[in-house]
């Protein structure tokens, strides 16, 4: 269904619907025009859930995206103070160009993305199942924008490059868009499907081997790899094999097959890790990028099994 509306882009595609189905979030990262708004509303469609999208800017607040109180006059005229609730409490949400907002907007995120509610003064409300947020990053343009800090960084299961169309691609997005009338995506699945996927995959037996590569591939950002010592300054953390096992279980899953493999690990390895690791000096100075770590490593930890 959502190829449909999107042109090619299938590992970015499957990313963010493993990303769904696991209950995790999707950290998006490309230049302006590659479909990345238009990814997140085809998957709303195709999955019949309520869809919320936030601009992010300088001058965006915390309560903008989680809500606020209201004085509320009733009939008698009464007043009372009532919470609103903001673009948070939806299932999907668009957090767009999420870097432009200071820290404490940023934040407002944190306690929604890992525990699945919020928090406003005395009052705590759980948001609907599934919630799911894919936030947006452009890598251009960095002046007067605010890196993510690591502890929301690491809340994000994957981080997926979404690459520039070829040329195929292009012609095929100018005949589909182009045109008059737009394509409408129907829905093939509901919440409850996808909650009931997402049992099955945490209930799905994995074979000790395949949770013992994750394992040792994150424990070698911590440096007991040589590739690690070399050019990064931190690891990541137990999130990271989380990720990479349900990841795993998911993408199984999607294939057909009852079992994840170790292919299936290596696979994720760079979405799941790329933005969980940091470069040291000398990465920086030989012009060594976070996939190239995360590539190197897989090859140390497949040498070692060998």
């Amino acid at each position: 269904a959502i190829g449909e509306v999107i042109v090619g882009q299938h590992d970015v595609v499957e990313g963010a619907l493993i990303g769904l189905f696991a209950g995790g979030h999707v950290l998006l990262e490309g230049v302006p025009g590659v479909g990345k708004t238009m990814l997140v509303r085809a998957l709303a469609s195709a999955v019949n859930l309520p869809f919320s999208r936030v601009q992010f800017t300088p001058d965006l607040m915390p309560t903008d995206i989680i809500g606020t109180h209201v004085l509320v006059t009733d009939d008698r005229g009464g007043r009372d103070f009532k919470f609103r609730q903001g673009p948070l409490f939806t299932n999907i949400l668009l957090a767009d160009e999420i870097n432009r907002a200071t820290p404490k907007t940023q934040s407002a995120l944190l306690e929604a993305m890992q525990e699945a509610r919020v928090t406003v003064g005395r009052e705590t409300f759980t948001l609907d199942a599934p919630f799911f947020v894919i936030a947006t990053q452009n890598p251009l343009e960095m002046e007067g924008t605010y890196p993510l800090p690591e502890a929301q960084l690491d809340r994000f299961m994957f981080k997926l490059n979404v690459p520039f169309p070829s040329t195929a691609d292009l012609h095929l997005i100018v005949q589909r868009t182009v045109v008059v009338t737009q394509h409408d995506i129907a829905p093939v699945l509901g919440a409850q499907d996808i909650l009931s996927v997402r049992d099955i995959a945490l209930t799905c037996p994995i074979a000790h081997h395949v949770v013992d590569y994750a394992i040792r591939l994150v424990e070698g950002t911590h440096g007991s790899l040589e590739p690690a010592r070399e050019y990064l300054r931190t690891g990541a953390s137990p999130r990271a094999v989380q990720a990479l096992i349900i990841g795993a279980k998911l993408a199984a899953i999607f294939d057909g097959r009852t079992n994840a493999a170790v292919d299936d690990v290596r696979a994720l390895a760079i979405p799941v890790l790329r933005h969980r690791v940091h470069l040291n000096f000398d990465a920086e100075a030989d012009g060594i990028s976070t996939d190239q770590v995360v590539a190197s490593l897989c090859k140390e930890v497949d040498r070692l099994a060998a």
